[in-house]
């Protein structure tokens, strides 16, 4: 089997299993997302469900779904930085990953996959470099090899190699492994934040020294 051939079958079994996967797992978890719901709209109000422009698969952009765990900004109260609006709740949400519960749609969709570089924001396309880019060549996904590896605690270089690295590497079992160690990732809470911010610092692209900013 040539390696084009074996793209396409590795591609092929990809995707069934992500519209099995994501269906079940949608599916099983549809009372658990009614009570996060519920609570979502008792503690930060409404929408539940934040939306936002993500690029995926080429580039091609889409409409992320995850459930709320921010308020929203109000410089009056000031709530501004995602510090100010990232209440106890929503860090709760975010490290048992229950925030990420309505993404499964994007992955029967075909927006997203179970597994591949994260969908960061629109306003990155135009700060990759030509190798950075690189991670737009497969669907994003849930999980991927950079946050088995420590999610928002590594950096964006290394973020970005690991991205590549998947990209370069993909396969059906470490698409196993990556999942096999997102379990764990999720049950021990661990690299929900960056060293000194509550989430991933904005990437700036590449500064004059040469290294990410």
């Amino acid at each position: 089997m040539n390696a084009s051939t074996h793209q396409r079958t590795y591609d092929t079994v990809k995707r069934a299993f992500d519209i099995v996967g994501a269906t079940v797992a949608f599916t099983v978890s549809l009372p658990i997302q009614a009570v996060v719901a519920i609570a979502v709209a008792a503690k930060l109000g409404r929408p539940v469900l934040f939306k936002q422009r993500r690029p995926g698969r080429d580039g091609k952009i889409f409409t992320l779904v995850k459930f709320r765990s921010m308020k929203d900004i109000d410089e009056a109260q000031g709530l501004v930085t995602d510090a100010d609006r990232l209440t106890h709740f929503g860090k709760l949400l975010r490290s048992m990953s229950l925030d990420e519960l309505p993404t499964l749609f994007n992955v029967m969709k075909g927006d997203m996959s179970m597994v591949g570089p994260r969908p960061l924001l629109v306003a990155y396309l135009e700060r990759y470099t030509a190798d950075q880019a690189r991670r737009h060549e497969v669907r994003p996904g849930v999980t991927g090899l950079a946050q088995v590896s420590g999610r928002n605690e590594v950096g964006w270089n290394e973020k970005f190699d690991l991205d590549i690295d998947y990209v370069d590497r993909r396969c059906m079992s470490l698409d196993a492994w990556i999942l096999w160690r997102t379990l764990s990732a999720v049950f021990l809470r661990k690299g929900i934040s960056a060293a000194n911010d509550v989430t991933m610092q904005e990437f700036r692209g590449i500064r004059p020294d040469g290294g990410n900013s």
